[in-house]
């Protein structure tokens, strides 16, 4: 394969420098710094330590809500979702009276950094964990060109189509088989996936996202996450070893959301709200998608659509904010400014809860079985700072840039701009 292109291109008015070598970046899902910390005080993570020491090793701002959906379309955007389009992982669809995930590309409003490079003649790869991802991740991609870009998710790689993911039946390119989604396997697949690209000049412009099934289920030093992050200590290394710019963030962190005694720590809020005002609230969980086991629905962020009927705003909002472990109760227009969200797209009221507690919409609504042995999730303030790394030591500019308030969806940006 030729050098790769580096052509300048721009994208929702971002300027990006692509650099003549392989460049990947990596959302390493649920990935809270303490992960980092934990394995690297243990010596399990030599090639982090390495770039920690040459390259760079911060910390980044993740959009809110600290949901996987959100940050992810942000991090290939370059741009906030309320510029995207994308306010979380599911969402009530005023158009249609329905109740959605939010994973397909047609909700997706901006350019994606991987289709505008591709443009300027970079070849694409892009590895998601979870299937939900693809079709948002892959946005603008055209897959009939002898360019072609590689896209497809761990969870469904052998039914990769060359018409539809660039590459028939993706276990050919890994050389591995099909890991279940609800493992570490799956996430460490991704990463294998990028290295294989690489190998084999199938791209040189990598987006590789993990999934957080060991996150939600171990604290960070647990032998199960350990085991886990010197994984992907040796998949970074291969990637290294190819040449390749590295600059690596997370979507979201991830923290303990129980009890002393071990149960779930949740504020059922349409419960509450019926109780105290009556019927007609609809409440919705932007945390909400396919992988219950994950999380059973519980997350740190809640969307509140109001009863038709005329209500007391300000009196709504005043109990709601007395709840134990409510932490901020927002109206729309000031939810959409502080959060920079979409606001056709959100209800009239934005609840968040704090370090420990989840919010939840009835008792009835949530299967807690599938979160047995303690819970662990995000979508709040506490999981709204992450790790920002870079392979690379920053030139002026960018490590200027990084003293102030670095965002993760500025990664692209510091991979292809911010090296010396």
């Amino acid at each position: 394969m030729s050098t790769p292109a580096t052509q300048s291109f721009t994208v929702n008015g971002r300027l990006y420098n692509p650099p003549p070598r392989p460049a990947v970046v990596i959302c390493l899902d649920g990935s809270a710094d303490e992960y980092l910390d934990a394995a690297l005080a243990r010596g399990l993570m030599p090639n982090l330590q390495r770039l920690s020491v040459q390259g760079y090793r911060g910390m980044a701002r993740g959009a809110m809500p600290s949901f996987t959906n959100v940050n992810n379309s942000s991090i290939i955007t370059g741009v906030p979702p309320s510029v995207h389009g994308i306010g979380g992982n599911f969402f009530y669809e005023r158009s249609s009276g329905q109740e959605v995930m939010m994973n397909s590309a047609r909700f997706l409003r901006a350019e994606t950094i991987l289709a505008g490079a591709a443009r300027a003649g970079r070849r694409i790869g892009v590895v998601t964990a979870k299937e939900k991802l693809r079709d948002i991740l892959a946005a603008g991609l055209n897959f009939d060109y002898d360019k072609g870009p590689v896209a497809f998710s761990s969870e469904k790689s052998k039914e990769a189509k060359s018409q539809t993911h660039g590459v028939e039946n993706a276990e050919t390119l890994v050389g591995a088989p099909t890991p279940p989604i609800y493992s570490g396997d799956a996430s460490l697949y991704v990463l294998r996936a990028g290295v294989a690209m690489l190998q084999r000049r199938r791209a040189d412009l990598l987006y590789l996202s993990t999934t957080d099934f060991i996150q939600h289920k171990h604290a960070p030093e647990t032998q199960p996450a350990l085991e886990f992050y010197a994984g992907i200590d040796r998949e970074l290394g291969h990637l290294l070893d190819l040449g390749a710019v590295v600059g690596i963030t997370a979507d979201h962190g991830m923290n303990a959301k129980q009890n002393q005694d071990g149960t779930p720590k949740v504020v059922y809020v349409e419960s509450e709200l019926v109780h105290r005002f009556g019927s007609g609230f609809r409440v919705i969980l932007p945390i909400t998608d396919p992988y219950v086991v994950h999380h059973g629905a519980l997350g740190s962020f809640a969307v509140v659509h109001l009863p038709e009927e005329p209500i007391d705003l300000a009196a709504v909002i005043k109990f709601l904010s007395s709840l134990p472990g409510v932490t901020e109760v927002h109206a729309k227009a000031h939810a959409a400014a502080l959060f920079e969200l979409p606001e056709d797209r959100m209800g009239d009221l934005i609840v968040v809860s704090g370090r420990d507690t989840v919010l939840g919409r009835t008792p009835d609504h949530h299967d807690l079985k599938v979160i047995e042995g303690g819970l662990r999730s995000h979508g709040g303030r506490y999981e709204e700072m992450v790790p920002f790394v870079m392979s690379e030591p920053l030139n002026p500019i960018y490590a200027q840039r990084a003293a102030g308030d670095v965002r993760n969806f500025d990664v692209f940006e510091f991979t292809l701009n911010g090296g010396r």
